[in-house]
Order: structure tokens, then sequence, then C-alpha cells
């Protein structure tokens, strides 16, 4: 399946996790996993909500029954009758210790929280990604180290409902292809724990860097750092719709109310019909160094830390350098508008003096998964095509599983 994603109102997490949750042909199946992984206190409701007469969903997220609301912000009264705010805080971290028993949860805490939730592998990796979109950016906006920067309980429970829904429901559609529109970011400033800050908050303009991005006359903040993160994690391109042929149309809303639907749209249509025209292609960096001063422990770790955080593909290569000596090259494919995080973390993680990089279009199949029923039980296959092409192979985590519960090795 492809998705596009219409930002006109920017984005956020429950809002592009309300868009999503209207293309499931079972939406039901999707309220009852994300209510039985245990998050402490979590509780996600669909709620049907009408902005500008058009009608769609708002995911209401409540942590021990309460619902994060924008703290600090000043209602305003408008002559048509409606209370809203038009300020947003912050209350998703901090960078000051908290005191003892202030129910925070630091950065290394969460992402073992999301380890241990129920999840397909795909999404609990999907959701540390994001985490790790987000706490860079704020280590690098605040000066601090990711493992200082503190998350405050509700906002950081709200915050992981936002995120691990949202990786979920990518997965449970099947979507192998998304594009997203340029980013409506909003314009003003917003109040959070270090007082005013321009819009788009630094955060969120670090996490959209390099992608298109626009202001206006709407006062406010539109665009999340949390969707600002998940639209990078998820979004391969970001431009106008792609000729598609649209399934169904997803409506998710925010909680501000303005002269204008405030809303997240999302269309799903099916991957192209095989041949060359209809194939996606997109465009990738291609990172490289050689490496000669570090052993293969090191070089491996430094190839788990750019994966983990969703380098495309990392790969090494044995080569030889100058008085032939033996080295590893080493190649670390990305999208092209995260070149200089991927560039910063190989020099974060290695040795090299200098990193080569090559911009370069690719063409690929359209991918997505499928369940099979087997004498022995479920496994995933992942089904690809286009180029003329149909290919399907079963997951072989799925097959070593099966083979070892029937007793073979």
């Amino acid at each position: 399946m492809k998705l596009y994603l219409e930002c006109n109102m920017g984005a956020a997490g429950d809002m592009l996790m309300a868009a999503l949750y209207e293309l499931l042909p079972a939406p039901e199946a999707f309220l009852r996993k994300m209510n039985s992984l245990g998050l402490p206190g979590v509780e996600v409701k669909a709620e049907k909500s009408v902005k500008c007469g058009i009608a769609g969903t708002h995911m209401r997220v409540t942590v021990r029954g309460e619902e994060e609301v924008p703290g600090g912000a000043r209602p305003h009264t408008h002559t048509h009758g409606h209370t809203h705010t038009h300020e947003h805080t912050h209350t998703h971290h901090t960078h000051t210790p908290d005191p003892p028993n202030a129910g925070g949860m630091g950065y290394a805490e969460l992402l073992r929280l999301i380890e241990k939730l129920p999840l397909p592998a795909r999404v609990v990796a999907d959701a540390r990604a994001v985490y790790g979109l987000l706490a860079e950016a704020e280590s690098e906006v605040h000066g601090v180290e990711i493992e200082h920067i503190h998350f405050h309980e509700i906002g950081s429970l709200d915050a992981l409902a936002d995120i691990v829904g949202v990786c979920l429901l990518v997965d449970m559609l099947g979507a192998e292809s998304i594009t997203a529109s340029p980013v409506h970011v909003g314009s003003g400033f917003v109040r959070c724990a270090h007082g005013l800050l321009p819009v788009p908050a630094p955060a969120t303009a670090l996490l959209l860097k390099g992608a298109p991005i626009y202001g206006g006359t709407v006062k406010g903040e539109l665009c999340t750092p949390t969707g600002a993160a998940l639209l990078r994690r998820f979004a391969g391109s970001f431009g106008d719709m792609p000729p598609m042929k649209t399934l169904k149309i997803g409506y998710g809303m925010g909680t501000k109310d303005f002269d204008r639907c405030n809303c997240v749209r999302a269309f799903s249509a099916e991957p192209g019909g095989g041949d060359a025209g209809d194939a996606p292609r997109d465009e990738i960096t291609e990172l490289r160094c050689n490496l000669d001063d570090m052993t293969g422990e090191e070089i491996g770790f430094a190839a788990e830390a750019l994966l983990g955080a969703g380098a495309l593909d990392v790969f090494l290569t044995p080569v030889y350098m100058k008085k032939s000596r033996p080295a590893t090259l080493f190649t670390a494919l990305c999208r092209t508008e995260e070149e200089d995080k991927f560039t910063r973390l190989i020099f974060r993680h290695t040795t090299t003096l200098g990193v080569r990089a090559e911009t370069m279009r690719r063409a690929v199949l359209s991918r997505r998964e499928a369940s099979r029923e087997t004498a022995l039980g479920s496994v995933r296959a992942k089904l690809s095509e286009g180029w003329g092409v149909k290919r399907e192979k079963t997951e072989y985590e799925d097959l070593a599983r099966l083979a070892r519960g029937d007793g073979a090795s």
C-alpha cells in the first residue's frame, strides 16, 4: 500500500494516528492492541470530531484518566462562541534533574519500556528510532548529552502512545511507500518550560531540516516535535501528491479550532501495476569512509548504531589502503535529507577523519507484508512487485520459530 500524508495544518502524533486509524478495514483491532500493551495507566480512545463541517477522528490518550492538555495557555473566546487555545506547551522533556519521586523517565528507561512491549520487532525498532530522532534533536538544540534528557511522566507516556500507535498503524496497513506534503508549521511563538520559543520550535525545525516547510498567517504551533519525528522516520519523500488511485481517505483531527479544517489527511492507494512508469523511485545518499585502526567489534557497534538510528542499510567491504594495509570500507545508505545526521553519527562512532557522500537515484520494488497460514502455524511473507516482476519470501525468523517449536534445529 502507498500512503500520502497531507500536512496542510501541520502534524502531531495524535493527528497522524487518527488519520491512519481511519484507513484500517477493522480499526477496532488497533484499539484492542493499543489498550492491551500494558502501558502504565494509558488508555487510547477514538472519538468522532467535526472541524469546519468535516467529520473525522480525534485520538484521545489518557494517562490514569487524565488527558494531557496545553499548559500555560490562556483560552480565548471569540464572537462565534467557541473557546480554544492558541498556544501549546511542550511537557515532553526537561534538561534539569527532577526531584525524587518526580515520576519522570529518562531516555534509556523509555527505550527499555519500548523493548518490553508485546509488539512486532519492526514496530519496536520504528518506535525506538523515532525516540532516537527526538532525543538527538533535543540534545543538539539544548547542548546536553542524550542520556541527560529527561521526560516527564504524563507527557512521555502520552507521546509514547502516539509514537507506538503510529508505528503500529504503519505496520498494520502494510505501508511500503509514504510521501508527505510540504509541512505547514504555523507562526508566532510557543510557550514551553524554557519560556517563549519561536515557531517552529527549535527541535521541530531541526527534525524537519531538508524537508519543505512553510509558515503563514495561522498563529500557533501546528507541527509538534513528535509529529516532525514521525514524518522524518516514515516519509520517504516530501512533495505534491503523486498520481495515485485513491482507495480510502482518513481525517485525523487536532484539538484546536481555526478558520480552516485542522486535520491531517491520509490517502491510501495500491502500489503501482508493475511497469517501469508506475514503479517507485526515490533519492538516497551513500556515505563512505575507510577504517584501518578499528577492531571488528568497534566497527560492528558503529554499524548497529547507524541501523538503530534509521539508516536504510549499512555494509562493510574488506579493502587494501596505502602500504597494502588491510582495512574496512564502511558504507551507509540514508535518505538524502538525513545526510547531515548520519555523517555526524559516523564521525561519532568511528575513527575516520573524513566521510565521502554521493547522492543517487534508485528504482525500488513496492513492498508489503502478508500473513500465511501453514500446518505449523502462521508466518509472515514479504511481497514485492514492480518493474515487471513479483516476488514472495517467507520471513526467516518465523520459519526458525516454527522449526524450533517442532523440535527441529
